[in-house]
């Protein structure tokens, strides 16, 4: 029986998937407006920014948060 997870909102979805997301709805800035870190207005992209995000679990929480609560 597959592994299944009902009441994660974030179930199945990639890290890239809700960067992108945060990124089409917010725009780079709006991003950095709402999670301040430097990825997302020093010379952002999704490459650079995912790398960060998978270093640093504070911040990958707070984007994760910020889709919850966008998207949700």
């Amino acid at each position: 029986m597959p592994n299944e997870q009902p009441n994660n909102p974030l179930h199945g979805l990639t890290l890239e998937k809700i960067l992108t997301q945060l990124v089409d709805q917010y725009g780079w800035d709006g991003l950095h407006e709402r999670i301040r870190v430097n990825c997302f207005v020093n010379d952002p992209s999704i490459k650079s920014s995912l790398k960060f995000l998978r270093k640093t679990q504070w911040a990958r929480d707070k984007v994760e948060a910020l889709y919850i609560k966008t998207f949700s």
